[in-house]
């Protein structure tokens, strides 16, 4: 059994984009500095800083790092690695594959985008490092990640099925709060804008 850790999940800055995003390197906009001021307060003090290895992960995490201690990137934090579909618009991606896009999202789990993953391949791999994490000890940490590996996580949390965690918003910036007490999940907020 691991210690009790409390997760704060932040989602990267916003991309501005019209199409999917997953593994593309694409950066964030980090000109909101009252919002990401009012994110790095609300953040627990000290608590060590984790992020996805893409850098609109990375410049979120550096804009609100402050005196937290920054742990290594983690590559297993991306986002879903749409393969063919990264780049394109969703009408394109349902023009291209209209039943598998209609069953990726609408029963995720083993659907794999072409040349991509599936939300259970992310999911374990997230949930991998998760595991890792938590046996360190940590008494808070802080993630900067994406939208899909977020969402794993409340699946997780909150015993939801893929279906019913995909139905959660996750804003840009925003914090999702997830407690591991050694033995059982909770979920203490989701989506809270500071």
């Amino acid at each position: 059994m691991t210690a009790p850790v409390s997760w704060w999940w932040v989602r990267h800055g916003p991309t501005h984009t019209n199409s999917m995003v997953g593994w593309r390197d694409v950066p964030a906009d980090l000109s909101d500095k009252a919002a990401l001021a009012r994110l790095s307060a609300y953040l627990p003090d000290h608590a060590p800083i984790v992020s996805s290895d893409l850098s609109r992960a990375v410049s979120t995490a550096d804009a609100v790092m402050g005196k937290h201690p920054r742990l290594a990137h983690q590559k297993s934090l991306r986002e879903f690695n749409f393969g063919d579909w990264d780049g394109l618009h969703w009408d394109e991606v349902a023009t291209r594959d209209p039943a598998l896009s209609r069953a990726f999202w609408e029963t995720p789990g083993t659907h794999q985008a072409p040349n991509g993953e599936s939300w259970d391949q992310l999911a374990n791999r997230v949930s991998g490092t998760v595991e890792e994490l938590n046996a360190k000890g940590l008494r808070h940490i802080i993630a900067v990640a994406h939208f899909g590996v977020i969402l794993t996580q409340i699946a997780r949390a909150g015993g939801l099925t893929p279906h019913a965690a995909l139905g959660h918003k996750i804003d840009n910036l925003s914090v999702t709060r997830l407690d591991w007490d050694g033995r059982f999940w909770s979920i203490h907020c989701i989506n809270h804008l500071p």
